[in-house]
């Protein structure tokens, strides 16, 4: 198969569009032909070797860890889906930017949502749900997500909304708009976010979503007033030392098909700022190390 691989640690010259092995599912896995995969800030990270002592991987390695396409293979006791399907998912932390990918999560792919917009609902949804979960019923309460304009965050801000919460998010003023479109009530981020709030929201804020880790969680939860209702998806260190919710991705079926239904509703859409072809993931990878992301970048297969 046709994949992009890199044989080493390091930058984006590192990865390069060659054959590769066809890899095959386990059992509890399938294998999909791959219309799209998302890129994601793990991806460059475990590339560059950031993360080598958290996430080891076996070079050469393939970047990407959600995808979406066509099921061509079952694995021993995979119920539910069939060959011909078209579903979306997760696979581990490598191995989704090829021509086939294997996935140990998957659901069926609204088909609401084009292929970009699949490749983009895996990983930001079950993160984002992982840490909207943490907080407990939404209906009535007034939430507010740091970093709401990217991937996690918007797929946060859309859900929470479906789920009837008041949503602030915190995001430049170049993505105001793009917020409001999401559902959301704007604000920028940083000095004065406490003021400011208090004018958006004035019987208080019940719940905090970080999804930036840009050392605002002390900030946080001054501003709901009990760690225990605030959550993070990215900022491990001062989650463990507020004692705040910590959320880490998970490979997770059930979230996957709640993210779906949400799509097939019409109340979920992933927001895609920007595609590639396969053979430009360097450029893929290097918008995405540059930070400051709306929504996500997908790279077409």
């Amino acid at each position: 198969m046709r994949a992009v691989r890199f044989h080493e640690y390091g930058g984006v010259e590192t990865l390069v569009v060659e054959q590769a092995p066809d890899p095959h599912p386990g059992p509890g896995e399938i294998r999909i032909r791959v219309a799209a995969a998302g890129v994601n800030p793990v991806d460059w990270k475990v590339r560059s070797g950031a993360v080598r002592e958290m996430l080891p991987v076996d070079l050469p390695a393939i970047p990407g860890r959600d995808a979406v396409g066509v099921v061509d293979g079952i694995g021993v006791g995979v119920q539910g889906v069939n060959i011909g399907d078209r579903v979306f998912g997760l696979g581990g932390v490598t191995g989704a930017t090829a021509e086939l990918a294997v996935l140990s999560a998957w659901a069926h792919a609204p088909t609401t949502w084009t292929d970009e917009e699949a490749a983009g609902a895996g990983l930001a949804s079950v993160t984002a749900m992982g840490g909207l979960k943490a907080l407990g019923p939404l209906r009535g309460r007034t939430l507010l997500v740091e970093g709401a304009a990217g991937g996690v965050g918007s797929a946060a801000v859309e859900i929470a909304v479906a789920r009837g919460a008041t949503v602030i998010g915190t995001a430049s003023e170049r993505n105001h708009t793009f917020l409001t479109s999401l559902g959301a009530v704007p604000t920028t981020y940083g000095t004065g976010l406490a003021e400011r709030l208090a004018s958006l929201a004035p019987g208080g804020v019940d719940l905090a979503l970080d999804t930036a880790a840009s050392g605002s969680l002390d900030d946080l939860v001054a501003i709901v007033g009990d760690p225990s209702r605030v959550s993070t998806v990215a900022d491990h260190a001062n989650a463990q030392r507020l004692g705040t919710h910590l959320a880490n991705a998970e490979n997770d079926s059930a979230l996957l098909a709640e993210a779906g239904e949400l799509g097939r509703q019409g109340r979920y859409t992933p927001r895609i700022e920007r595609t590639y072809p396969l053979e430009r993931l360097v450029e893929a990878h290097a918008h995405a190390e540059r930070g400051h992301t709306r929504g996500k970048i997908v790279v077409r297969v």
